[in-house]
């Protein structure tokens, strides 16, 4: 592994924000970049991290793309000068085949931006993640720090997004699919909401933000080349306080990839791979089962036999639930602290892991447009005839939730 670090200079003591953005193969980093700096002015110092990066195997071509990226951005840099925002960059090279990725930039970054707060003593400061094909709102920057400054004892937050839906950039089937799978993001979240689980926030890489020393706490990121930002909140969430900025916005890019094995970029290459028209996501019974499940857990507290739906009785027979249960008993020392520990053991993954399940077993998927539509009954969003309507009708009710001092989790571990 080869780190060299570009346009750096000593961090000012007032830096609040440093923001990470993995890049490779990237052939406009720029609109990322002026995104940043395009946004409303901050109180203190914002620091923008870019993590270029590439394998040991990497393409001649991808090399060359990287050294041009990297060139046009020190090269915009010289004409982009402005106070309380610096742009600075890692080259990182040779990367080890069986890590290179997201994940690892993301860690190459986060572990510089954390290393930067500590010189200054600034375990408070928030790292922000983004994205190189990614945009934000205006306010994005003065919201985070706003956000953080108010809400002290906040650990993390999810961001709210939205990426494009129409216009001419890319093909019309991406942006029927990328409608799609949206609105699949935002029923899950919802769906977890609604039927109680202390972990529904989203987990989009580049729409996320965590105190320095959370992350030093957490053991810092993965180097997972998908999910790594699932896998990261994961850890984040179950603390507590974890909360939600739905008043600044990020604009993913919904561009096909190939190199990652799940998430937006693989979602739309299989989407357009497949020609397909409709997507497809877990039955909302299944969620439903679920519910009855977490509605009557306290009554696991002193009972043996719970009257449960059928598929989470075999769901809790396959993963040894009653051995378990004996264990949160005995660490329990009541009512309120066996919830905890309860869904400390059924967590995201568990909840995961019972869909897939479910629907192996009892519930087929159903188009995303007819679950959400059937959640959409339960939570109080008006019924919609079409995915686009659907998905704006979702993304109003989330945004609802303004910030975190409305909607935030309670401390679950």
């Amino acid at each position: 592994m080869t780190i060299s670090k570009h346009n750096f200079s000593i961090f000012p003591n007032s830096t609040s924000l440093i923001v990470v953005i993995p890049c490779f193969n990237e052939l406009n980093l720029i609109n990322a970049l002026q995104s940043l700096l395009n946004c409303d002015a901050t109180i203190n110092h914002v620091e923008v991290i870019t993590v270029i990066n590439a394998s040991e195997n990497e393409k001649q071509e991808v090399l060359q793309q990287n050294n041009k990226t990297l060139i046009e951005a020190l090269n915009w840099t010289e004409n982009s000068g402005r106070k309380n925002i610096h742009f600075s960059f890692i080259e990182a090279t040779n990367l080890p085949e069986k890590d290179a990725g997201v994940g690892l930039a993301r860690k190459i970054g986060m572990d510089e931006a954390y290393n930067q707060f500590l010189a200054i003593k600034n375990s408070d400061g928030v790292i922000v993640c983004f994205d190189a094909d990614a945009t934000c709102s205006a306010n994005y920057l003065a919201e985070i720090e706003n956000h953080f400054k108010i809400h002290t004892k906040t650990t993390g937050c999810s961001i709210h997004f939205e990426h494009p839906v129409e216009g001419n950039e890319y093909p019309q089937a991406i942006y029927n699919g990328i409608v799609q799978y949206e609105l699949y993001l935002r029923y899950y979240k919802e769906a977890l909401h609604f039927i109680g689980l202390p972990y529904a926030f989203h987990t989009v890489g580049s729409s996320m933000a965590v105190r320095a020393s959370v992350y030093k706490k957490q053991g810092g990121m993965n180097k997972k080349k998908a999910g790594e930002d699932f896998y990261f909140l994961q850890k984040v969430i179950p603390l507590g306080n974890f909360s939600e900025i739905n008043s600044a916005t990020v604009f993913p890019s919904p561009r096909i990839s190939e190199r990652v094995p799940f998430g937006t970029g693989r979602a739309m290459q299989q989407w357009i791979n497949n020609d397909q028209k409709v997507l497809l996501t877990y039955n909302f019974t299944s969620f439903l089962d679920l519910k009855v499940f977490f509605d009557k857990s306290e009554q696991f507290f002193t009972e043996d036999d719970v009257e449960l739906p059928e598929s989470i009785q075999l769901f809790l027979y396959e993963i040894n639930f009653n051995e378990n249960l004996i264990k949160i008993r005995a660490n329990s020392t009541d009512k309120n602290h066996f919830k905890v520990l309860l869904f400390k053991w059924f967590n995201a993954f568990k909840t995961l892991k019972y869909l897939h399940f479910s629907k192996a077993n009892f519930y087929e998927n159903e188009s995303i447009l007819i679950a959400s539509n059937k959640l959409a009954t339960k939570i109080g969003v008006a019924l919609q005839n079409e995915a686009i309507s659907m998905l704006i009708a979702y993304r109003n009710f989330q945004q609802l939730r303004k910030n975190s001092h409305e909607y935030t989790n309670k401390k679950y571990v």
